[in-house]
């Protein structure tokens, strides 16, 4: 499907100098003297480089459609992980990089979405939040409360997140996986 250069939104999958681009930020420039533009910082879903684009409205580019599937995470054998359709129960092993840094919040049994092009896997989207356990948090440090104080602790799959001074070793917290950040309390 063809879209118009000022039509680009972050997450776009678009089919650019034949490859395959998702759209990472977008900023639209109006310049005093001449036409405005889109100005698209993108990255390469085959082999991860970035690029940086300008795109006039009178440019068009192909928006590609993503099929998106069902898959529940099995195990993992060194650098290849196993996932398996939830509708047919075929496996399907994919290499760990496809998730990015999200690799260290997989959990077994997690379910996640597959994007599928031309029926060929080309990333793993995790669930935005997960539950973990804290096993090691710092102690708080008394009197410092001039701002908003946090504290380094390691969840149970050896991530390092802040946590509020009131959380200890042994609580169950919900983080945001691509942020990495503290949610709340499970």
């Amino acid at each position: 499907m063809k879209i118009s250069g000022v039509d680009i939104r972050p997450g776009n999958i678009l089919d650019y100098e034949n490859g395959l681009w998702k759209v990472a930020k977008i900023q639209h420039t109006q310049p005093g003297k001449g036409g405005a533009y889109m100005q698209v910082e993108m990255k390469n879903l085959v082999d991860g480089r970035k690029t940086n684009v300008r795109f006039r409205s009178a440019d068009s580019v192909e928006k590609v459609r993503l099929d998106t599937k069902e898959f529940q995470y099995l195990f993992a054998d060194g650098d290849l992980l196993t996932f398996m359709d939830k509708e047919n129960y075929e496996q399907i092993t994919l290499p760990a990089d496809l998730l990015g840094d999200a690799v260290e919040f997989l959990q077994d049994g997690m379910d996640v979405q597959l994007e599928l092009y031309e029926e060929k896997p080309i990333s793993v989207q995790l669930p935005d939040q997960i539950e973990a356990e804290i096993v090691e948090a710092d102690a708080v440090v008394k009197g410092q409360t001039a701002s908003s104080s946090y504290k380094p602790a390691v969840l149970d799959n050896g991530v390092r997140v802040m946590v509020p001074p009131f959380i200890s070793a042994g609580t169950r917290i919900i983080v945001d996986v691509y942020a990495r950040e503290y949610v709340g309390k499970a």
